[in-house]
């Protein structure tokens, strides 16, 4: 998969490592999450997926951090939770919102195998022990739209690695050096008066 990668990310990584500022920092992100994907969807879909993106999101919260204990890096934590949310994209028929192409879910799937079995994730069952005691709320699937071979923001041909491309737009294997610093003020959504 090929993902963005700036301060903005590592400062996220680090606020949803902190008491208190954490829960903060989820909300945030999990607003900033739906709102991306909902704004992919098709308009007269958006907003009955919003209850299930935001618990599924929130939940996922809990996998990247998992993740980071599990010593992945920055990028291939945030990978994982992505991977995660394509399973359940391609599990509803929301193709227009998959950021992986369906024939290379597998190939992901694999390439964490380890994290995901832990985990007790597989493509059917994305979030595993993540998910909610309750599950996460249902919302009308479009199974039809898994037939349209047109994935508008899907990027094949990154199944191998973690692909970023830094904020120079250069493409980086793996992922970049977190900085030295870090300001947790450069999370989304944070800032010294949310803190």
């Amino acid at each position: 998969m090929k993902l963005q990668q700036s301060v903005r990310h590592f400062a996220a990584k680090q606020a949803l490592t902190m008491p208190v500022v954490g829960e903060f920092a989820t909300g945030k992100l999990v607003d900033l999450h739906t709102r991306v994907f909902t704004d992919k969807a098709d308009p007269t879909r958006a907003d009955e997926r919003r209850e299930h993106l935001d618990a599924f999101f929130e939940a996922a919260m809990d996998s990247y951090v998992a993740a980071l204990e599990a010593d992945y890096t920055e990028a291939a934590a945030r990978e994982i939770t992505h991977v995660q949310a394509n399973f359940d994209f391609y599990n509803h028929g929301w193709t227009e919102m998959m950021e992986i192409p369906p024939d290379e879910l597998d190939a992901h799937y694999d390439r964490y195998r380890e994290f995901f079995e832990t985990f007790a994730i597989t493509i059917d069952e994305p979030l595993g022990t993540f998910a909610p005691a309750g599950g996460v709320p249902e919302a009308p699937s479009t199974p039809e739209q898994l037939d349209d071979e047109t994935h508008r923001y899907t990027k094949g041909g990154f199944a191998d690695d973690v692909y970023v491309e830094g904020p120079d737009g250069e493409l980086l294997v793996g992922g970049q050096d977190e900085p030295d610093e870090v300001d947790v003020t450069d999370a989304p959504g944070i800032s010294d008066d949310d803190v």
